[in-house]
């Protein structure tokens, strides 16, 4: 299990800013269950869903801008628990950009790459692998798509979200797989001991000119949606 504890570039938990928060939280004091609770709540509510400037960003710029998307906030999510002795690894995958639908719109979804590259983190815990991606949507912006759609049942695939059951994803941390986008992957590329390794094998969603324009101008229109989302004042529900 010792890789599955390093840190490295991107799982940098030695950073003073991870430090000071697993110090002031006091997680290195609770028991694997409550400790990866306390974590995965943190990341999931306290870091609010949205677009950074880059998927491979390390943990410690994550955690000081606020926010994430599936990638980064699995990123600050691992070097958490590494910080605090508990084995993780990342897995990859791509989604259809349909997901976004909604929550992206116009010129950012037609730059958008049809697979999107996408990853959930999987935690060690009482002797097998569960899977967390439920954590990628803080609590209010998915009851702001909720309210959005109030008729809606069942499946749901837009707004960033793809699960069976939008009324009640299964998204909470009850020592079990969580999961939020998982019905809109399309691509496994299976199992990496790191973000690092996997972004090495496979880059990140975007290159060169796409990703200067993203970084610096789409990102940010893409933020100021989900803003609008999460405060449920978009002008129709048809969007």
């Amino acid at each position: 299990m010792h890789k599955y504890l390093e840190q490295t570039a991107l799982l940098n938990g030695a950073h003073p800013r991870l430090v000071g928060l697993v110090k002031e939280r006091s997680w290195e004091d609770l028991p694997p269950y409550d400790a990866i609770g306390a974590i995965y709540d943190f990341v999931r509510n306290e870091i609010r869903f949205g677009y950074n400037a880059s998927d491979d960003l390390p943990a410690s710029t994550v955690l000081a801008d606020g926010y994430g998307q599936c990638n980064t906030k699995g990123t600050l999510l691992m070097a958490l628990l590494r910080s605090v002795g508990i084995p993780c690894r990342f897995h990859g995958f791509t989604i259809d950009k349909k997901l976004q639908r909604g929550a992206v719109t116009g010129i950012p979804y037609q730059l958008a790459p049809r697979s999107i590259i996408h990853s959930w983190v999987e935690v060690f815990y009482e002797g097998k692998w569960v899977n967390l991606e439920g954590f990628i949507l803080d609590a209010r912006y998915l009851d702001g798509v909720r309210r959005l759609f109030p008729d809606a049942e069942g499946g749901f695939c837009a707004y960033g979200i793809g699960t069976q059951d939008i009324r009640n994803p299964p998204v909470e941390w009850k020592g079990t797989d969580t999961y939020i986008q998982k019905t809109g992957i399309n691509h496994d590329y299976g199992i990496f001991d790191s973000p690092d390794a996997f972004y090495a094998a496979h880059g990140s969603n975007l290159s060169g000119l796409r990703r200067l324009l993203y970084a610096h101008v789409v990102r940010h229109l893409m933020n100021a949606r989900v803003d609008r989302i999460r405060r449920r004042t978009l002008c129709t529900t048809a969007e």
